[in-house]
């Protein structure tokens, strides 16, 4: 059995393929402009998985560039009609479908008032793209999951690309163009990944999802599929924060899945997965297939920032094998559309 949401995961390499064969003189361009007139300040926009892979982007500026990112509230210009600074201002929105007005309304007031407006979209015909002064296609093709799989993982490949086109950044940008193989890659884990994950999520009502740094982005992103496609109350959280009082949760036979790639903070987090563990947690740990605790294995990429980029890709095909099991269709989520506008 197969399901638009499963083909489309497993296109992703395809997708960010040809992704990369273009617009490589538009984000060279871009970056040229950020290093020419550097930014007093710079916003992201997006609405759910778009949110999460601008949450990822904005991860990589802050830590690569020392550029401070905020995420705009939605309703902040849309409903409660704030008139910001757009002085030295760059905002950056992510979507699939260009839609929603509280992403097109914010960028086309931020470019009429001087503000330097990208788009990353996968519709290059959109509002959103006729509102930006820049856009860049995700080149992922149709996308017909309600649930996003192949232009997330364009997204997130696209904000690589401008922290690597900003920074100028070759040994990056060689990372970034061997992507597609790590893709390829990690999907090969799907059976590991649903053999290992299904017994402990099959019948599971609530779990965190955890991780840190650049695997934040896609604990969120991870928790929201798990609401989305499975029905699972899931909620993503910082490594850091458990101890600040949800850890009050966690009771023998709770569930979690811990995401360690690499990077900083990848000891902590599978040190924090043996201890959940020792408390009676039923935890999924997903790391590198060196670590010896690790039920689910990660492909790792030519360089670490990238790595979370693969992390996905197995969790996809997997969420996409769970909802089955649980009686869920997952292209047919309950209450849910393809594009979503919101203000």
């Amino acid at each position: 059995m197969t399901s638009r949401m499963r083909e489309e995961t497993f296109q992703a390499a395809a997708a960010v393929a040809a992704q990369l064969a273009q617009d490589a003189d538009r984000y060279a361009a871009f970056g040229q402009c950020l290093r020419a007139a550097p930014p007093r300040a710079l916003l992201t926009l997006a609405r759910g998985s778009s949110d999460h892979a601008a949450h990822y982007a904005a991860y990589l500026v802050m830590a690569r560039l020392g550029r401070l990112v905020t995420s705009l509230p939605m309703s902040l210009v849309t409903l409660y009609g704030a008139r910001l600074d757009t002085e030295g201002l760059v905002s950056l929105a992510f979507s699939q479908s260009g839609q929603s007005p509280d992403l097109v309304e914010p960028t086309r007031a931020f470019a009429a008032r001087g503000a330097l407006t990208a788009a990353f979209v996968n519709e290059p015909g959109s509002p959103l793209a006729g509102a930006a002064r820049w856009v860049f296609p995700l080149h992922a093709g149709p996308e017909r999951s309600v649930a996003a799989t192949k232009s997330f993982i364009a997204q997130l490949v696209a904000g690589a690309r401008l922290v690597s086109a900003w920074q100028q950044d070759a040994s990056l940008a060689a990372s970034i163009a061997r992507l597609p193989r790590a893709l390829d890659a990690a999907l090969q884990h799907e059976r590991a990944w649903c053999d290992a994950a299904l017994p402990v999520l099959q019948d599971a009502e609530r779990l965190y999802v955890i991780s840190r740094g650049t695997g934040l982005a896609i604990a969120l992103e991870a928790a929201l599929k798990l609401k989305e496609v499975c029905g699972i109350q899931a909620e993503a959280i910082s490594g850091a924060e458990l101890h600040h009082g949800p850890l009050a949760l966690v009771e023998p036979g709770f569930a979690v899945l811990v995401l360690a790639p690499r990077g900083p903070a990848h000891d902590g987090l599978v040190a924090l997965a043996a201890d959940l563990r020792a408390r009676g947690a039923r935890v999924l740990l997903a790391a590198p297939v060196d670590v010896a605790s690790s039920q689910l294995p990660l492909v790792t990429t030519d360089e670490p920032d990238l790595d979370p980029v693969a992390v996905i890709a197995p969790f996809y095909a997997m969420a996409e094998a769970l909802a089955r099991a649980r009686g869920r269709d997952p292209d047919a989520p309950p209450h849910l559309s393809k594009v979503t506008r919101t203000h």
